[in-house]
């Protein structure tokens, strides 16, 4: 008698549920434990009953066949994670590349290279890159004048101030004396000249010459 096939959906009947699980159960476990005997395999199997009733199968122990188990899901999503990060990575590298390529593609063109194959539209979207280009760079220049030029004047400046200080401080040193000076040094002079002929006086008419006593 040939076994017609099962239509795979939930059994309404509770007993024929029951019935049917506990034979599957059964054997699941046999087939469990033929593969871990006949392959050398580690095998662990969990089971919960509709109500929750744990059913389990383990070749060794099955705290330490777990562990493994978290162990290598933990390794399975580092590694998942690295792979999807170099995935990124080389996603972003193309996005990189393909921008590098446009811009070296509009550079020659501005430089005027591989216009054969523009149209009109992007030759004059061309010009006008370059028009605001030389007004930028004019802009620029200009600026860079204006600071160069307010540059030379604070130099300017610190020059002139300096000058003035030396020109100042040369007159101050060869200022001539004034007139009150001058007449205090002539008075000096005049007293000195005055005790000097008095001394001399002095000395000429002191006492008798000395042929005169001689005679």
């Amino acid at each position: 008698m040939v076994r017609g096939k099962v239509e795979m959906k939930r059994i309404e009947n509770a007993t024929s549920r029951q019935v049917t699980f506990s034979k599957r159960r059964n054997g699941i476990f046999k087939k469990a434990y033929e593969l871990s005997v006949l392959c050398d395999a580690e095998v662990a199997l969990i089971l919960f009953s509709q109500k929750g009733r744990l059913y389990q199968f383990s070749s060794s122990d099955m705290q330490k066949t777990i562990e493994k188990y978290l162990q290598r899901a933990k390794d399975d999503n580092r590694s998942t994670e690295v792979q999807q990060h170099t995935q990124h990575l080389q996603y972003e590298a193309a996005i990189m590349a393909s921008k590098i390529e446009l811009l070296e593609n509009s550079q020659r063109k501005l430089l005027g290279h591989n216009l054969v194959v523009c149209s009109i539209e992007e030759l004059q979207e061309i010009d006008n890159q370059l028009e605001r280009s030389i007004n930028n760079i004019r802009a620029k220049k200009s600026q860079l004048f204006k600071e160069e030029i307010e540059k030379l004047r604070v130099k300017e400046k610190i020059l002139l101030e300096e000058n003035a200080r030396l020109s100042e401080k040369f007159q101050f040193g060869f200022r001539p004396k004034n007139t009150a000076q001058k007449q205090k040094e002539i008075t000096i002079e005049s007293h000195s000249t005055t005790a000097m002929e008095s001394e001399v006086v002095t000395e000429l008419f002191i006492g008798l010459p000395t042929s005169r006593n001689a005679s």
